[in-house]
């Protein structure tokens, strides 16, 4: 009780205006600019395509604002989630197109946006499309992340075995979840 109060508290210093919606109806929230100065600020994310996912994760109503309920269910499970509930998370994260499934496409965008930037003379997009291939294939331990049906994805059930086998997969396509700190 006294975590989701204090959530309740930083909610509402958080939030310092209303947000208009389009039905010009005034309600409290945070918008995604206000979500995502809260990330980077709090837990150091710097990938603005993964802070809009999960600002898309916690706006569960989809109104482009994230009210205290949804603020603190999606804390909750962002801090404290069980594996199961991060496994859910992090496949909701990275299935950019809400299909089900994180197709090669998306796992390329993750990677290609969370990997540093380095000189080289070589393509840096040969790299990840190796990156990705290799995620396709085993990911380098044996039966992990493997496309049983070659279509290119991965499903939920297949995501959800690799990372019950190798916890460190959980966060594969790049960091959505705060570190232990």
């Amino acid at each position: 009780k006294s975590e989701v109060e204090c959530l309740i508290k930083l909610f509402n210093v958080l939030v310092k205006r209303p947000v208009q919606s389009s039905s010009r109806v005034t309600r409290v929230g945070l918008d995604r600019n206000m979500f995502r100065d809260t990330l980077h600020g709090t837990f150091g994310m710097t990938d603005v395509m993964l802070m809009d996912r999960v600002f898309r994760i916690f706006d569960r109503d989809n109104d482009s604002c994230i009210s205290v309920v949804e603020w603190v269910e999606g804390l909750s499970v962002f801090l404290r989630g069980t594996l199961e509930e991060r496994i859910k998370y992090c496949f909701e994260v990275y299935d950019l197109n809400g299909d089900g499934y994180i197709s090669r496409e998306e796992m390329f965008q993750m990677l290609k946006n969370s990997l540093l930037k380095q000189p080289s003379e070589e393509d840096p997009d040969e790299g990840i499309k190796d990156l990705v291939d290799i995620a396709l294939k085993k990911m380098a331990i044996p039966f992990l992340l493997q496309d049983c049906d070659h279509d290119g994805k991965l499903s939920f059930t297949d995501f959800e075995k690799a990372v019950r086998a190798e916890n460190l997969l959980l966060e594969a396509f790049g960091p959505c979840l705060p570190d232990l700190k």
